[in-house]
């Protein structure tokens, strides 16, 4: 079964505890603190695999947690490192917070491996605090908890051209022509229920993938019939085919059944209306009698709105490649760029949410000094050198307040701001 959606709890690994410790030997008189460090909890990786096409695995499968870090031990030994745990999915899996709906992570185009949840660190043992007043400390840091957040799957198909129209208009006997993917065909409703791909190779070009999308109906964008499990899978192709029986076999409004689905589109995401359009007028090879045809409708209503109509058999192959080679010149003129969702939710926020922080002005070194657990969790858990890393640290400082906080301190542009180890200097 086509899954293309799925519900799971996802866990890094929580860091290990540092150790309390004292050496002990034989002709060593006052041993000091001798703790070792806990290890780094595991990472939790999506990964893309190319041999995967659904999401029927996690239909099995609720939770994917990586290891914990172990405790540091005695003689200043480190603690093990938990093991990451990747997780593979098909190209094109979204993956969204389940309570928020936002996005995480697009795993498409370059985006093929992210860590999407940093295992927490590992605390330190107690000969790190150590002191010439304190030279038995009796303590030792805890490791940092891992993070775990409930995540939804989705799954969108990566085509350049969606292939849309009502049931039983030929959308799979024209992707079995003209591509080598092989879709069930039978002459009733629905036969389709799964989105098919297939590569269309044309001569002098580069090709293009072309998806078969369910047949839609009036109310898909409201959950009636099929549609409403697939309009997603529009939303990354580029060119969108509209296919109507030209020949009414069925006795359909060719011209209502473009503006219905075009209706459902809207309804669904506005933004889909902008995409480029061709119609491809299937099934002359049953038009009897030109007069009774819905072609010179068909053109008269649409063509003067820029969308082409192109008359077709898909049975017998009549008009197809003169189709393709428009669809192709469609797509020459667009951004060749997949469509990848840009991350919304940051999973590191919500460890952050009720931790305490300070803002103030240190003359002495003429700085802002902003500290607290709430920024030392946050630089713990965040790579300020990678570019995912440096936008939630952007959006952390914007989102926590603490930009408002530092204005209200008096900074100005140009100044520094110094955190824990980290400096920079503030500009709006």
């Amino acid at each position: 079964m086509f899954a293309d959606s799925a519900k799971i709890i996802i866990k890094s690994g929580n860091g290990g505890n540092g150790h309390i410790s004292f050496r002990r030997e034989k002709y060593v008189p006052n041993g000091g603190p001798d703790g070792g460090d806990g290890g780094k909890g595991g990472d939790l990786i999506f990964q893309v695999d190319d041999g995967l096409n659904t999401l029927t695995d996690f239909r099995h499968r609720r939770k994917y947690a990586a290891q914990n870090g172990e405790e540091g031990g005695k003689r200043n030994c480190h603690g093990k490192n938990g093991e990451d745990l990747v997780v593979k999915v098909p190209a094109g899996t979204i993956i969204r917070e389940a309570a928020t709906d936002k996005v995480i992570a697009d795993m498409s185009g370059d985006n093929t491996r992210q860590i999407i949840l940093k295992g927490g660190r590992g605390g330190l043992g107690n000969q790190h605090y150590a002191t010439s007043t304190m030279q038995a400390p009796k303590y030792a840091q805890p490791g940092q908890p891992g993070i775990e957040l409930e995540v939804r799957l989705e799954l969108k198909v990566i085509a350049d051209v969606g292939l849309v129209g009502f049931p039983n208009v030929g959308k799979s006997t024209l992707l079995s022509r003209v591509t080598n993917a092989r879709p069930k065909i039978a002459n009733y409703h629905f036969t389709t229920l799964n989105p098919n791909l297939g590569v269309v190779d044309l001569e002098g070009t580069g090709g293009f993938v072309i998806a078969d999308i369910p047949g839609l109906i009036e109310g898909a964008s409201e959950g009636v019939g099929l549609g409403h499990s697939f309009l997603k899978h529009i939303e990354r192709t580029k060119v969108m085919i509209h296919m109507v029986d030209a020949a009414s076999v069925e006795g359909r409004d060719p011209i209502a059944d473009i503006y219905a689905i075009n209706s459902e589109l809207k309804a669904y995401n506005p933004e889909l209306m902008n995409k480029p359009q061709v119609i491809a007028a299937n099934k002359i090879d049953a038009i009897y009698n030109e007069e009774e045809s819905a072609l010179p409708a068909l053109k008269a209503e649409f063509e003067p709105k820029g969308i082409k109509v192109y008359p077709i058999s898909a049975v017998s192959g009549e008009g197809v490649k003169e189709l393709l080679y428009h669809v192709n010149e469609l797509l020459s003129g667009l951004d060749d760029a997949p469509v990848v969702y840009e991350q919304e939710y940051f999973p590191e926020a919500s460890l952050f949410q009720d931790e305490a922080y300070t803002v103030e002005y240190n003359e002495e070194d003429n700085v802002y000094v902003v500290e607290g657990p709430k920024i030392e969790k946050m630089l713990g858990y965040t790579n300020i050198d990678s570019e995912k890393g440096f936008l939630f640290f952007q959006k952390f400082l914007r989102q926590q307040g603490i930009l408002d906080d530092l204005e209200n301190a008096g900074i100005s542009e140009g100044d520094t701001v110094r955190m824990y180890g980290l400096e920079f200097d503030y500009y709006k």
